[in-house]
């Protein structure tokens, strides 16, 4: 566990990735650091990060900003804001690689209909995409190719127990065995 404690120490962190609506309400949110303990902090922060960047116009880019020791990088998308934060000592040109990869893997899954009702329709997708990301703060993958793809192709395997299905794969066996019903 030591050598795995001294590759987290020395590899980039995300603190939490964000997808909040217009509104600054959570469409997708995963957190990975202790600094926000509550959901009330969650909250609150979300809150705070919406209001200090809804003026910007951070459409065509990725744009940045430092927010209570922070750093956050954020792209506004339609009616979705989504917000990578990352610590004062993290590299930004990484943490801007992540919403990059973030974006591209949605708008791939999204067909490019990248709004909030289609994100609310594959929200599993959505937070499939978050856990290909980053784990537990650690980046795994920032190629949004790469993440739709692993995603999309989380197969169905019929004889696994219900169990152990994530909720997108049972229920696509579900349509599956309903489409065979009424077609036969």
């Amino acid at each position: 566990m030591a050598s795995f404690s001294v590759y987290r120490d020395s590899c980039p962190l995300v603190k939490n990735i964000l997808l909040l609506d217009s509104e600054g309400k959570r469409v997708a949110v995963k957190y990975y650091s202790d600094e926000w303990a509550t959901n009330a902090a969650k909250l609150a922060y979300e809150k705070s990060v919406f209001t200090k960047t809804q003026k910007t116009n951070a459409r065509t880019e990725a744009e940045i900003t430092m927010f209570d020791s922070n750093i956050v990088i954020y792209k506004f998308v339609q009616d979705l804001h989504f917000f990578v934060t990352g610590g004062d000592d993290e590299n930004e040109l990484i943490l801007d690689a992540v919403l990059q990869g973030f974006y591209d893997a949605v708008t791939l899954l999204l067909r490019n209909k990248v709004d909030k009702s289609e994100a609310l329709e594959n929200l599993d997708l959505i937070l499939l995409c978050l856990d290909e990301i980053v784990d537990r703060g650690m980046i795994l993958e920032t190629d949004g190719n790469v993440i739709a793809s692993k995603v999309a192709t989380s197969s169905v395997d019929p004889a696994a127990p219900l169990s152990e299905q994530t909720i997108s794969q049972a229920l696509a066996l579900a349509r599956e065995h309903l489409t065979r019903s009424l077609l036969s």
